[in-house]
């Protein structure tokens, strides 16, 4: 497939993913519950995987150290800065708190979170695909657990299941939209800076947003669990990676 063909596909995949909430409607509250905490400690491992192993290496292969690293902080750093801003997080993990108001704040941090991840993604693609799938299966992982909980947040919020279902659907696809717009932007511009940015974004989300959701007191059982998931997710991303070098 084309480089446009792989971003395409990408993105829709990815707004695919939105439509995963809709398992909460099967399952009892403390079996999601159980569910949700590996999936989330996966989810890190993949997106902190992602970002070492795949990432940061090509990046220096193509960049000067420093810039690599500058770019790494900045990526860091504008995710730190969107969810002070939007404060989507806090919401997330807190249904039963949330009102409807909350919940469009919700959809828009969402929304834009998918933008800036399909803009990185879409660049990873641009400027090598394998790289670029391994970015996107590491952002898919972190995309599953966040949506259970984006759906949750909706529907506790006074939202119609379907209608719940269907908006967390449009705010996936502004993952294509950045990718797009990624990819009209490269014949212009210089975009393999977007790639530690990328990198920046699955340390900020993996290390600071999703390991404190599971670093929390825990039976040695269940914290054997979710430190055996975070490092699943974590060499499921090194292995593809150690095959190409």
């Amino acid at each position: 497939m084309t480089t446009l063909a792989w971003i395409i596909v990408g993105g829709v995949l990815m707004a695919g993913i939105a439509l995963v909430g809709g398992l909460t409607l099967l399952l009892r509250e403390a079996t999601l519950s159980r569910l949700l905490q590996p999936l989330v400690a996966f989810a890190a491992g993949a997106m902190v995987g992602g970002a070492l192993f795949h990432m940061l290496p090509a990046s220096l292969a193509v960049l000067p150290v420093h810039a690599t690293f500058l770019w790494t902080g900045v990526g860091f750093a504008l995710f730190f800065a969107l969810e002070q801003l939007l404060h989507w997080h806090h919401c997330q993990r807190a249904a039963a708190d949330c009102r409807k108001p909350l919940t469009y704040l919700v959809l828009l941090g969402d929304g834009l979170h998918n933008f800036l991840g399909g803009l990185a993604i879409g660049s990873v693609f641009v400027a090598d695909v394998r790289l670029g799938v391994a970015a996107w299966l590491a952002a898919a992982a972190h995309e599953v657990p966040q949506e259970l909980g984006d759906f949750a947040v909706l529907v506790h919020g006074g939202w119609k299941k379907g209608r719940a279902l269907a908006f967390n659907f449009a705010s996936g696809l502004t993952f294509l939209a950045g990718g797009l717009v990624a990819y009209g932007a490269s014949s212009r511009v210089d975009v393999r800076w977007l790639v530690p940015l990328a990198a920046g974004n699955f340390l900020y989300i993996g290390a600071s947003d999703l390991v404190p959701e599971v670093n929390k007191p825990h039976s040695l059982k269940q914290s054997a669990l979710l430190f055996a998931a975070f490092v699943i997710g974590l060499g499921l991303l090194q292995l593809p990676a150690a095959h190409e070098h």
